[in-house]
């Protein structure tokens, strides 16, 4: 599997998020409430949707499933000026990610996930940075059609 390698500019962007845990996965749910909603967010970037994941410091060492996270359904702002009701604000620290993308149903993700996880990053000189990782779904993003596809970020910094 390839990685892109780059270095983000910082990003703001408006939307809900759920805690949730990998074992009480809240995803359906959480946009379920986001999309009927999106459209009252004026000033967006462009039509992307985020999906993103922020986890606590270390949330990775000794991984535990049951351990909660904030899952986020989001869109890109060029400002927190109109922020509607119901909506939060997560600023995106500018940093470096590797980019991969899933191809295929969203259902299948997990499978990229498990590589970019258990293969691509144990044999990169990178590791996981306290960043929150996100998914850029764009015009070519269609959930479970075997066409689709999706950006994968995960924050990396270089190991010590």
């Amino acid at each position: 599997m390839e990685a892109r390698i780059e270095t983000l500019a910082e990003k703001k962007l408006i939307g809900k998020y759920i805690e949730m845990s990998f074992t009480e996965n809240k995803t359906f749910q959480l946009w379920s409430g986001f999309m009927p909603k999106r459209k009252v967010i004026r000033n967006t970037v462009n039509d992307n949707l985020y999906s993103l994941e922020v986890f606590s410091n270390g949330h990775f060492d000794n991984f535990d499933p049951n351990k909660t996270f904030q899952k986020w359904a989001a869109v890109e702002v060029q400002n927190y000026e109109d922020v509607p009701d119901e909506m939060e604000t997560l600023l995106i620290p500018d940093g470096l990610y590797a980019v991969f993308i899933h191809y295929g149903p969203a259902s299948e993700g997990h499978k990229t996930y498990h590589t970019i996880f258990a293969e691509w990053l144990p044999n990169s000189k990178y590791t996981v940075d306290d960043r929150p990782h996100f998914a850029v779904m764009d015009h070519k993003y269609k959930k479970d059609d075997p066409d689709s596809e999706e950006e994968i970020w995960i924050p990396i910094k270089n190991r010590d």
